[in-house]
């Protein structure tokens, strides 16, 4: 059975061996045509060269195990890892790649270092603007010393995620919710905490600590019994997000949304670590939602939940946006908007989910910066541009407030101002 058959990758032949070969069959005819020894002994070292690095590397295709991590604060972004050879081999066969995605930019040369079977690597990256980017799994090749002949590693490696969003979302979590009563058939929560309302005695299991056993039930039935309890709550948030496209063009919108899966990240971390329930919602052509939840699990849905997040190619009215928020959540959830509101047709999302009954709250990533700093005009010609964009900007808000609170968010690394009036509960509009 060959390699292919059974589902191993073949070997891969470089364009330097081929070159070799030529030669090798050049000097051959050579000697041949001319009668001389000579090209022949010169010859055959060439031809032979390939297979013998063949014969040389491994019969089958190497694994080896991929541990990687992303490290680093702010806008600097450090990927690095180790790739480990399962079988005999040396480190120095080893081509490591790895793909940069897309929104970063190499600050600095990469950097690897070798020692016995195990590779470790440094990729040190720069990211625009907040974001949650996914760096595919690192790939792994042998290639012989002379790089004639190429085999793909097998590697157990998984995907890295890097977030990126201002610091000051961890502050949001302690800002008071509204509490809402579970949808029908929606469970309760598995999650145990050491406070909350008490729910019911159970059997105890080794991991419970001695303040947790019920002593006086465990005294009448001759058997260790805990004390259950339902963790304490909040409130309830909704993050929702509009991924529908706009007048802005497709490259500046999905940088906008990059920026609004970033911020919503952040901010439903912040709400989960709190024990809040948080849902999610993503409105493109139709409404992808995460119901309300909270615990680890849950902080795993949403975060794919954005990931996942795509702009739409076709822009749906709001209406349908606010219909389809009331299948899946109940009126009254603390609904926090992350919109650009670049035109009029996406603005009047606010107002179509505050008649369904959702206090909202607007967080409006600004365009203006990035695309400031992609016009190439005069400083005459750009103090104007500049100055009839922030009056548009402004009339946009305007007319968000008059039935939302709407941050204009502009210096992108930092949401203090959104934390400090979300803190502000006595200057808040009522729901």
């Amino acid at each position: 059975m060959s390699e292919a058959a059974s589902g191993a990758s073949p070997l891969e032949w470089q364009p330097r061996a081929f070159l070799l070969a030529a030669s090798g069959a050049a000097l051959l005819l050579l000697g041949v045509a001319a009668r001389n020894p000579a090209p022949l002994f010169l010859a055959l070292p060439l031809l032979l060269a390939a297979p013998a690095a063949a014969f040389a590397g491994p019969r089958s295709p190497p694994s080896a195990r991929v541990d990687t991590r992303a490290e680093g604060h702010g806008a600097d972004v450090l990927f690095r890892g180790s790739v480990t050879l399962r079988s005999d081999g040396r480190a120095g066969d080893l081509v490591i790649e790895c793909d940069r995605p897309p929104g970063l930019a190499e600050s600095r040369p990469p950097r690897e270092g070798r020692s016995g079977a195990t590779v470790t690597f440094e990729r040190t990256w720069k990211i625009r603007e907040p974001a949650i980017v996914v760096v595919p799994p690192v790939r792994a090749r042998w290639r012989d010393p002379m790089g004639l002949v190429e085999r793909a590693v097998e590697v157990e490696a998984s995907p890295t995620i890097v977030e990126r969003y201002p610091p000051e979302v961890a502050r949001i979590g302690s800002v008071p919710l509204r509490r809402t009563m579970l949808l029908p058939g929606e469970s309760r929560s598995p999650r145990l905490g050491s406070a909350g309302e008490f729910h019911g005695i159970r059997s105890a299991v080794p991991s419970d600590p001695p303040r947790r056993i019920n002593w006086r039930a465990s005294a009448r039935a001759g058997d260790y019994l805990a004390n259950e309890y339902e963790p304490d709550r909040t409130g309830d948030v909704l993050l929702y997000l509009d991924a529908r496209p706009s007048s802005l063009g497709p490259a500046l919108d999905e940088r906008l949304l990059g920026i609004s899966r970033a911020a919503a990240a952040g901010i439903a971390s912040s709400f989960l670590r709190e024990k809040a329930r948080v849902g999610l919602a993503v409105f493109g052509e139709f409404l992808d939602v995460v119901p309300l939840g909270m615990g680890r699990a849950h902080a795993q849905r949403v975060r794919e939940g954005l990931l996942g997040a795509r702009l739409a190619d076709v822009r749906a009215p709001s209406e349908r946006g606010a219909i389809a928020a009331a299948r899946y959540f109940r009126p009254g959830v603390t609904t926090l908007l992350l919109s650009p509101l670049a035109e009029a047709s996406t603005a009047d999302l606010v107002p179509f989910l505050r008649r369904r009954g959702y206090p909202v709250v607007v967080l409006s990533p600004s365009p203006i910066p990035i695309v400031a700093a992609e016009r190439t005009l005069s400083d005459e010609e750009e103090a104007i541009v500049a100055r009839l964009a922030r009056l548009l900007r402004r009339q946009r808000l305007a007319e968000s407030w008059r039935y939302a609170p709407t941050i204009d968010w502009e210096d992108y690394w930092s949401l203090a101002g959104f934390v400090s009036f979300l803190h502000r509960p006595l200057t808040r509009r009522a729901g």
